[in-house]
């Protein structure tokens, strides 16, 4: 079983990267043949810009941009997708916004036709959500940010390609409390992955 951990923090040694590599760890740990990738696209450079090329592939589905299409293939590989993200302005960051834009692609994400038909192409794709937020408890529950993002980005992008999200989950407090509590729950989160896409095969099989 193979698992994708996207980052996008510009920071290399921030809290959201160290939960990352925390739920890698704890992945790996699940089972001998569990391997993982993380994929830091901050680092890395990806540009999150939706250009003309991008809109070419999108309007008449000619192949998407090389760097795309490197990123499409990194999740053709895995079993599953883990996004791991600090929360700014109660949603994900611009470049992995970006990133999705120009990742989930009409004809590759998904197939809008012209008939007026969508289809999903992203069944087969489990996802994990999480994010690390600034805010306590109370905040969030009222003000509706929890529900306000699964509205956003659980439903309005991975729902649309078919993709399941199996976990949705923002990790709170990270401005006020001991780093090491959301250490110690990035490597639970990792752990508990492993058991959740046996799950999600089993039900695909049944």
């Amino acid at each position: 079983m193979h698992a994708l951990i996207v980052t996008s923090h510009p920071e290399p040694k921030s809290l959201t990267n160290s939960v990352a590599a925390n739920i890698g760890e704890g992945f790996s740990k699940a089972g001998p043949a569990h391997t993982y990738e993380i994929a830091d696209i901050a680092a890395e450079g990806f540009d999150p810009r939706f250009s003309e090329a991008d809109l070419l592939a999108h309007r008449t589905r000619v192949a998407s941009p090389q760097d795309v299409a490197a990123e499409q293939a990194r999740i053709d590989r895995a079993d599953t997708l883990v996004l791991v993200f600090p929360v700014y302005w109660w949603s994900m960051p611009g470049l992995l916004k970006g990133w999705i834009d120009r990742v989930f692609s009409n004809g590759w994400a998904y197939d809008d036709n012209f008939d007026g038909k969508l289809l999903k192409k992203l069944g087969h794709l489990q996802v994990h959500l999480v994010g690390i937020g600034g805010a306590d408890d109370r905040t969030y529950e009222k003000h509706g940010y929890d529900n306000a993002m699964r509205t956003q980005i659980d439903h309005g992008i991975f729902d649309f390609c078919g993709a399941s999200v199996a976990t949705s989950r923002v990790l709170l407090n990270s401005d006020s409390q001991d780093p090491q509590i959301h250490l110690s729950e990035g490597y639970v989160i990792g752990n508990s992955i492993a058991a959740a896409h046996r799950e999600f095969k089993e039900t695909k099989a049944a």
